[in-house]
């Protein structure tokens, strides 16, 4: 057992983690595959958001004008960063219009929000290096650093509900990232114990911007901060900050006892490549994921009722447990962060567009009163076999039906959703779509030539793995 400078037996999840990215060594193909479609694919979401100034103001240096050597690089801009704020940067972009993966369980999440605090310190690492005369990092580096981070969030999340004391899941995020960034950036396995358990003890913001009526744009920079927060416990690890054995444990005074209802803390399974493996992707809709097969059964109606919107009666929703507790709303949505968790709005937006993009969930589109008239008339109920197979490890369903009752007493067909287009069950269909999502994402900040480029770097595993960090994250330089 690791013993941090407290001399007390370190806590068993601190310790699990800290071995595993220390020792793990991932093999499996399959999860580094899926790294790379991760990394795409979040990358992709965080140049598209680059589009919104809302999420555009938060990029950038902290001070303006900051001149940084060896800075660390922000996709899509000209930034230098120190690598706590570009692991801010990239964080905040990638989550910022809700469209990168997400994993679903007791807690919920997203777990390439970590991608901003491990390209990070990659890309600042390898330039450090660069300057010393030494070799810069492989994006292998990247790709394991994905898996792992992926694992330990993922697996947390299995079963510790933090929603259910009212705080919010970027803990998980910050947990893992702070892990995955003290490995790389060359920590010892007692430099990440010391670090994890300053995480532990930061503890991690409340919900309360998820949910109304204080649903506000934090929600898509509080995992940006969370990874740029757990580079900078890294780095003071690196410099001999000590750590907290007994984090989670300590009575009266630990996580468990004083935020978690004296829960444990416990890690569902040991950790490998599991959760990268199921992870589900946002495919074709930046919206809220429990809301994903709502979204696709609204469109595969839009033909049918967009022509008699005015007839409709009512409309019925059914869904699983976790959508019916924080996406079902009624009442005035304020912003598009409001929005995006909506599942009124969303299955609205489809039934009356045929299609859902980042632009309906800004005010411009809101303002169409036929939204809210459909709102109006929908009625969400839990179906049980929905929220038992959500939780099924064997299923991880996420499923939806829709269906459309008329005045005249005409209705439309129950249309059923179980899994989403990004869930694993469906991946051969969702893999040329991520792909051609990645490309019309990249066009929308670069020029053709520069998207090609970037596009080509990206479609082969082993190739990816092979490049420097720093040819990589140049061939985003603006």
């Amino acid at each position: 057992m690791v013993e941090t400078t407290l001399n007390y037996k370190t806590d068993e999840v601190i310790e699990a983690i800290a071995d595993y990215v220390i020792n793990k060594k991932i093999t499996s193909q399959e999860a580094l595959d899926t790294a790379r479609l991760v990394l795409i694919d979040a990358l992709g979401c965080g140049i598209l958001a680059q589009r919104y100034p809302e999420c555009a103001k938060h990029l950038g240096p902290i001070v303006p004008g900051t001149v940084v050597p060896n800075g660390a690089r922000v996709p899509g801009t000209q930034f230098e960063l120190d690598p706590v704020q570009a692991a801010f940067n990239i964080g905040c972009m990638i989550r910022w219009l809700d469209y990168n993966d997400t994993w679903l369980a007791a807690e919920w999440g997203h777990p390439s929000d970590n991608i901003g605090g491990i390209l990070a310190c990659a890309d600042y690492l390898s330039r450090k290096r660069i300057s010393e005369g030494q070799k810069p990092l492989s994006m292998d580096v990247v790709l394991q650093g994905i898996v792992k981070a992926h694992e330990i969030q993922g697996v947390l999340a299995l079963e510790n509900s933090l929603n259910r004391v009212g705080l919010d899941h970027v803990l998980f995020v910050k947990v893992a990232s702070t892990a995955v960034v003290t490995a790389i950036l060359g920590g010892t396995k007692e430099e990440v114990v010391n670090a994890v358990s300053n995480a532990w003890i930061d503890n991690s913001s409340l919900r309360t911007y998820r949910h109304a009526p204080n649903t506000g744009s934090r929600k898509s920079w509080a995992a940006g901060d969370a990874t740029s927060r757990a580079v900078r416990l890294a780095l003071m690890a690196l410099k001999g900050e000590m750590g907290y054995a007994t984090a989670l444990t300590a009575p009266v005074w630990g996580f468990q006892d004083v935020l978690f209802k004296g829960q444990s803390i416990k890690l569902a399974r040991p950790l490998d490549s599991y959760v990268i493996e199921n992870v589900l992707f946002k495919v074709s809709y930046p919206a809220e994921f429990h809301a994903q097969t709502a979204a696709e059964c609204a469109i595969k109606l839009h033909p049918e009722v967009a022509d008699r919107l005015d007839e409709i009666d009512k409309i019925i929703i059914t869904t699983q447990e976790s959508a019916k507790r924080i996406i079902d709303k009624i009442g005035p949505l304020n912003n598009p962060a409001d929005r995006d968790h909506c599942i009124q709005y969303i299955t609205a937006v489809g039934l009356i567009f045929g299609n859902i993009t980042a632009d309906h969930y800004e005010d411009e589109a809101a303002k169409d009163p036929r939204i809210d008239l459909l709102r109006d008339k929908m009625e969400v109920i839990e179906d049980e076999r929905y929220s038992k197979d959500y939780l099924d490890p064997d299923k991880r369903s996420i499923a939806n039906a829709v269906q459309v009752f008329f005045k005249d007493g005409n209705k439309t067909e129950k249309v059923e959703v179980e899994y989403p287009i990004g869930h694993k069950r469906r991946r051969e269909e969702a893999v040329p779509l991520l792909y051609k999502k990645f490309l019309e994402n990249l066009k929308t900040r670069f020029t053709c030539g520069q998207s090609e480029n970037i596009f080509n770097l990206c479609c082969n595993t082993a190739e990816l793995a092979e490049i420097p960090v720093t040819t990589f994250m140049e061939a985003f330089v603006i």
